[in-house]
């Protein structure tokens, strides 16, 4: 791998990061307004949301397995070895992506986005939405951190 490989990867973070936070915000005010039409579609905007959190994570995850890692898991359970792999150090590779703690906390993120891909939005659990939004916040503050880490990581292994 190239020292611009690891570049582009740290800017791809940087990127990503910024898209996070939008749809993080995005699910946080469509929470905001359920209390005011508790039957409305706001739970449904929440929900998709964070779908979109997940989503633009596994992104994140994807392009380091694929440019850095260049193992990518497969199988019926290959998002969940993703979620893992990133917790991992890869020595002589890289370090950890995210934290074991923090992968824990995403793997709850993680488990909703196929709910949501896989029922009819009025099935969805009011209640569980409501706590990933409200659990949103910190994690994403977490999940800035380390990401940011990781990329400034990159950036060192770039410049040797």
């Amino acid at each position: 791998m190239s020292n611009g490989d690891y570049r582009a990867v740290a800017g791809r973070i940087r990127q990503e990061l910024t898209g996070l936070e939008a749809v993080a915000a995005r699910a946080s005010g469509a929470w905001a307004e359920v209390a005011q039409s508790p039957g409305g579609y706001n739970v449904d905007a929440a929900a998709l949301n964070l779908h979109g959190f997940y989503a633009g994570l596994e992104r994140v995850f994807l392009v380091v397995a694929e440019r850095i890692d260049m193992a990518v898991p497969s199988g019926a359970s290959w998002h969940q070895e993703l979620l893992l792999q990133m917790a991992v150090e890869l020595p002589d590779v890289r370090p950890a992506v995210i934290s074991g703690e923090l992968a824990d906390e995403l793997d709850r993120y993680r488990g909703f986005r196929h709910v949501v891909r896989n029922v009819y939005a009025y099935v969805l659990d009011a209640r569980r939405v409501g706590e990933l939004v409200e659990a949103l916040p910190p994690t994403l503050a977490r999940l800035r951190a380390e990401l940011t880490a990781f990329a400034e990581a990159l950036d060192e292994i770039a410049q040797g």
